[in-house]
């Protein structure tokens, strides 16, 4: 059992978290590419298919066996709502609104997972951790804002669909944690990337119907989206989710919008907004805010030992 110290951060969990939110980023590009040729459901299908084959060949290099009986009820929640659906969900939305009303509303996340960090896994909600999720959110916000006027409008269904996937990415984060305490992040992700691909089994005839007819790019920005932003972002996710608090985790997916500005501008030549790259780098100082800890305070000097004084002479001079 790994214990999590929210106060001192571990390198390698950093690391983990930053991989994921890169490759979570990357997400998005490869979502609007793919849900030209498949639809929602199908599309989740796909790539929770492909990433049980990475995962599951993975964890039988390594021999992990089944998870302990403790982490199953987790593993089974996160599973249904953060890999099964939140991923038809958040693929329908992308379908109705543009980018920026997306990535503002599904950022209301992180805050969702604060508050049932707090109150169902006793999460601190330190002073550092508040103000730096204020900074990110206003960002987003920003960032959102600056894209929606690009065009594209937004629909009532559309911003509907995003509200829910944020919250079934929050219950799924505030639910995988316990499970993390019990099973290896490989364990809890690889059979929770399986009970999201049997839960989206009904939509296995709307995916062998659109693969026939589906360009390449496609089939392959799918399969991308089942191994990398699946199998090994979700499973870093998990890795550092089980040394630091749900909260803190999810404080720094709020990167994730200033990315997605970065990787349009880099991979479709949509330059950014001052307005935009403005609101993207409140993402990132939020994040850093969020994941900073305070100063150890200064040790107060020892007062200065006093000098014995010299024994008065008798007799005068």
């Amino acid at each position: 059992m790994v214990k999590s110290s929210p106060s001192r951060p571990d390198p390698r969990a950093t690391a983990a978290a930053t991989l994921t939110v890169v490759l979570w980023a990357s997400a998005f590009v490869s979502i609007r590419s793919a849900g030209s040729a498949y639809s929602p459901g199908a599309l989740a299908l796909g790539r929770l298919l492909s990433g049980v084959l990475a995962l599951g060949a993975l964890w039988l290099v390594r021999r992990e066996g089944l998870p302990p009986r403790g982490a199953w009820r987790g593993i089974a929640i996160s599973g249904l709502l953060w890999f099964g659906f939140y991923m038809v969900v958040l693929n329908w939305g992308e379908r109705q609104v543009d980018a920026g009303t997306a990535a503002l509303v599904v950022n209301v996340g992180p805050l969702l997972i604060a508050l049932l960090g707090a109150r169902l896994l006793g999460d601190p909600m330190p002073p550092r951790l508040l103000a730096g999720m204020a900074v990110s959110f206003a960002g987003a916000v920003t960032v959102g804002l600056s894209m929606s006027a690009g065009g594209g409008g937004s629909s009532v269904l559309g911003v509907a669909l995003c509200l829910l996937a944020a919250v079934a990415y929050a219950a799924g984060v505030v639910s995988q944690k316990p499970a993390l305490a019990q099973g290896s992040p490989l364990q809890v992700t690889t059979f929770g990337c399986l009970v999201g691909a049997v839960a989206c089994l009904p939509f296995a005839g709307q995916l062998v119907h659109e693969a026939a007819g589906a360009p390449l790019s496609a089939t392959l920005n799918m399969v991308y989206l089942g191994v990398f932003p699946t199998a090994l972002a979700f499973t870093t996710w998990a890795y550092a989710l089980a040394r630091t608090t749900a909260s803190r985790m999810g404080a720094t997916t709020y990167a994730v919008p200033a990315l997605v500005v970065l990787m349009s501008w880099l991979a479709l030549g949509e330059v950014p907004g001052l307005l935009t790259l403005g609101g993207g780098m409140l993402c990132l100082a939020g994040v850093a805010v969020s994941r900073s800890r305070p100063r150890a305070p200064r040790a107060a000097a020892p007062e200065p030992t006093p000098e014995p004084q010299p024994e008065a002479a008798s007799g005068s001079v």
